[in-house]
C-alpha cells in the first residue's frame, strides 16, 4: 500500500490495572492493520505501560516487535502474580468468577491499606512491578523512538496538577509515578517532586495530543465505565463507584473543553489554521466494562488477561469495521450527546443577541 494511503491516529489510553489488558487487545488489532499509523500515545498507569511497550517494540522490530513486546510484558505480569498472596477464592475459581471480592487475602490487604500508610506497610519500598517494567522495557530505545511520540501522565502531589513526561525523559520511574496508588505505595520522587497516579489529574491527558499539530484524529480507548445503570448498594460498591468517578472526571473535563472549542469554531467561523478542531473517536464497550468488578483490576491470572485481550481485540475490530473510512474525515464520538444535560451551546446562547 502506498504511504500516502495510511491514516494517522493519536491514542489516549486509560489506566485500570489488569483491565489494561483490554487496551493490549485494542493495540494488537490496530498494529495488525497496516493502513493505520500511530502518531502519538498518551497513557496513564497501565495505559502508560502499554504505550512504552509499543514504542520499545516499534523501535526494535516494527509492528511485529510492538505486538511481541505487549505479549511478553503481560505474560511477565501474570507470571509474577502467581506468587502474590492475593488470589481468587476457591469458589470463585470453581464458578469462573474473576472478581476478588470474596478473597480473604484481598479483603485483608484492602483493609490494611486503609489503616497503615505505605511507608510503614512497606518500609523498604519494595515494588516488584517497577522491577518488571525496568526489566521488560529498554528506555533508551523508547526515548530514541521517532516512530511514535509517547506522553506519560502523573499527578504532582504538591500542586495537584498533571505532569506530562515525554521522550527523551521517560524511565521506569516516570511510568511508576503514573501508576502510583497512594494507599499502596509511597509517592515516586523525580527531580525533587513527588508524584502519584496520573489518573487523579489526567486519565489519560488529552491536551498533549490536541496540541500536537501532526495528527487530528484522536482515539480514546476507555476501560473505565462513565455510566453505571445500577446504583451502588454496599459500602464497597459505593467506594468503587467514587473511585471510577474520580478517575474519569479529568477525562470528562477535557472532553468538555474539546466540545466547547468545536462550538466556538462553529459559532464564530474561525480559521481552522488558527483554531484546530480535533476529530474525536472512542473505542469501548460500556456494557461489557460494567460487568467487571473493581477488585478484578488486581487479578493478573493469564486466563483473565487473555480473555480481556480478546475482548479488546473485538472492540477494535468492530470499531474499525464501522469507522475506518471516517478516520481523517469526521468525528465518530458525539460530544453533544455526552453533554446534552450541560449548559447551552455557544451558538444557542448567541441567538437572542444575533436577532436584535
Amino acid at each position: 500500500m502506498a504511504k500516502g494511503a495510511h491514516k494517522r491516529i493519536d491514542l489516549a489510553l486509560q489506566g485500570g490495572g489488569a483491565h489494561g489488558a483490554l487496551t493490549w487487545g485494542v493495540l494488537h488489532r490496530i498494529l495488525e492493520d497496516e493502513r493505520i499509523e500511530i502518531d502519538g500515545i498518551s497513557g496513564t498507569s497501565a495505559g502508560a505501560m502499554n504505550g512504552v511497550m509499543v514504542a520499545d517494540g516499534l523501535q526494535r522490530n516494527g509492528r511485529d516487535g510492538a505486538r511481541e513486546a505487549l505479549q511478553t510484558f503481560w505474560k511477565a505480569v501474570s507470571d509474577a502474580a502467581r506468587f502474590s498472596p492475593i488470589q481468587r477464592s476457591p469458589w470463585d475459581r470453581l464458578t469462573g468468577n474473576y472478581s476478588l471480592d470474596h478473597s480473604p487475602s484481598y479483603l485483608f490487604f484492602e483493609s490494611l491499606t486503609q489503616l497503615v500508610p505505605p511507608a510503614k506497610l512497606n518500609p523498604l519500598g519494595i515494588n516488584p512491578l517497577r522491577d518488571l517494567v525496568a526489566d521488560q522495557v529498554d528506555f533508551e530505545r523508547v526515548n530514541a523512538c521517532r516512530k511514535v511520540k509517547v506522553y506519560v501522565t502523573a499527578t504532582n502531589v504538591r500542586t495537584g496538577r498533571p505532569h506530562i513526561f515525554r521522550q527523551p525523559d521517560l524511565s521506569a520511574d516516570t511510568v511508576m509515578a503514573s501508576a502510583c496508588l497512594p494507599f499502596m505505595f509511597d509517592a515516586v520522587v523525580i527531580d525533587g517532586e513527588a508524584y502519584w497516579d496520573g489518573g487523579y489529574s489526567g486519565n489519560p491527558a488529552l491536551y498533549p495530543l490536541v496540541d500536537d499539530q501532526g495528527c487530528r484524529d484522536l482515539v480514546v480507548v476507555q476501560i473505565n465505565p462513565l455510566v453505571r445503570r445500577q446504583l451502588p448498594g454496599t459500602a464497597r460498591e459505593i467506594l468503587n463507584r467514587l473511585n471510577e468517578i474520580t478517575f474519569n472526571s479529568s477525562l470528562i473535563k477535557e472532553l468538555r473543553s474539546i466540545q466547547l472549542l468545536h462550538q466556538l469554531i462553529d459559532a464564530e467561523g474561525l480559521e481552522l489554521e488558527r483554531y484546530r478542531a480535533m476529530r474525536l473517536h472512542l473505542i469501548h464497550a460500556e456494557h461489557e466494562i460494567e460487568q467487571l468488578s473493581a477488585s478484578s483490576k488486581l487479578n493478573a491470572e493469564w486466563s483473565f488477561l487473555t480473555r480481556l485481550r480478546d475482548q479488546g481485540y473485538r472492540w477494535a475490530s468492530d470499531w474499525l469495521d464501522k469507522h475506518f473510512d471516517d478516520i481523517g474525515e469526521r468525528s465518530t464520538f458525539d460530544l453533544d450527546e455526552l453533554f446534552e444535560d450541560a449548559f447551552r451551546p455557544i451558538r444557542e446562547a448567541k441567538k437572542p443577541r444575533d436577532q436584535d
